[in-house]
């Protein structure tokens, strides 16, 4: 990011005779971005990963899990909030151009740019104002992670957009390969979904999906479950809906709460560390915090994607609230 020493702390600010816009603020050490709405919504991304930390309905209300012991200081990935994964998911020893890398690469651990903001011009004078937030990361850039480049030698651009609505929260990255070199990647949008209590928590849209759980064997064939899908154990599980614009939808005791849907990405991860694994994480807090969260996380992993010179992918999730 291009600091500025008289930088503003607002944009968006409203002009007298114009509907409430948008108001975007900066943090007083420049590491992260806050977006709200004129009717209270509100986003806050760490430039850090250009994770998503926060997403509050208009009663101030946090719609994500934050780990309490979550690094927002640049020292390692955020637990909670949503981490974007590229270029590779888990890790992937046997794959030649991302066996080198870290756990679920380097976009997360890598200091992001702040391009812009833009807000769109439907219902703005009923206070239904919308708001993006652009993010940006190279091969080229200052805030690439170091190991990255030595490890992943590929000239790349990424493109992270963030939009709030009154009622949704949406999230898509554009990848373009600006080399001569085709290369491989996977993508996923790790969201942790903030839940009042994981034993009512039902989740439908994934029924006679075929589906990679991570906890068996390599190699072990899974058999497609009727809906609704409950948690009462560790989970990690890899679905890969037929239809993609299949939605996901996860209710709790009080009815629906969120609707998932996916755009160009092929594959749902449903992940939940329960008690030992969380015990096990240093960085999860409360130890009891599994209780309260559950990770639906759109993606690209089940297979990579082969960007030629010049070719572009492009995915988003929109999680809404019902």
């Amino acid at each position: 990011m291009v600091e500025r020493p008289n930088k503003p702390k607002g944009l968006g600010v409203a002009t007298p005779g114009l509907p409430p816009q948008a108001i975007v603020t900066f943090s007083d050490d420049n590491s992260r971005v806050r977006a709200e709405l004129p009717t209270g919504e509100s986003v806050e991304v760490l430039l850090h990963g250009a994770t998503v930390i926060s997403w509050k309905d208009a009663a101030g209300d946090e719609k994500l899990w934050l780990s309490s012991a979550a690094k927002l200081d640049g020292s390692k990935a955020v637990r909670g909030g949503i981490p974007l994964v590229f270029p590779v998911f888990g890790t992937a020893p046997d794959h030649e151009q991302t066996k080198q890398l870290p756990q679920h690469g380097f976009a997360r651990t890598s200091r992001w740019e702040f391009l812009g903001k833009s807000t769109s011009e439907s219902g703005l004078a009923s206070g239904g104002a919308n708001v993006k937030l652009d993010f940006g990361l190279s091969s080229a850039a200052a805030g690439l992670d170091p190991l990255a480049r030595e490890r992943w030698p590929f000239a790349f651009n990424l493109i992270y957009s963030v939009t709030l609505t009154r009622d949704s929260l949406a999230t898509g990255l554009v990848v373009t390969n600006d080399g001569e070199k085709p290369f491989d990647c996977q993508v996923l949008f790790h969201t942790y979904l903030r839940v009042d209590d994981i034993s009512t928590v039902t989740i439908t849209g994934l029924s006679s999906t075929p589906y990679l759980d991570k906890l068996l064997p390599a190699g072990t064939t899974s058999t497609p479950h009727p809906d609704p899908l409950t948690i009462a154990g560790e989970t990690d599980r890899v679905y890969t809906p037929s239809s993609p614009s299949a939605e996901v939808v996860v209710s709790d005791a009080e009815g629906p709460k969120f609707r998932v849907t996916r755009d160009n990405l092929t594959d749902v991860v449903v992940w939940n560390p329960w008690i030992e694994k969380a015990k096990g994480m240093g960085d999860f807090e409360p130890k009891d915090g599994y209780k309260q969260m559950l990770c639906i996380e759109p993606g690209s992993v089940s297979g990579w994607t082969t960007l030629e010179q010049g070719d572009a992918f492009e995915g988003q999730q929109v999680i809404t609230l019902l």
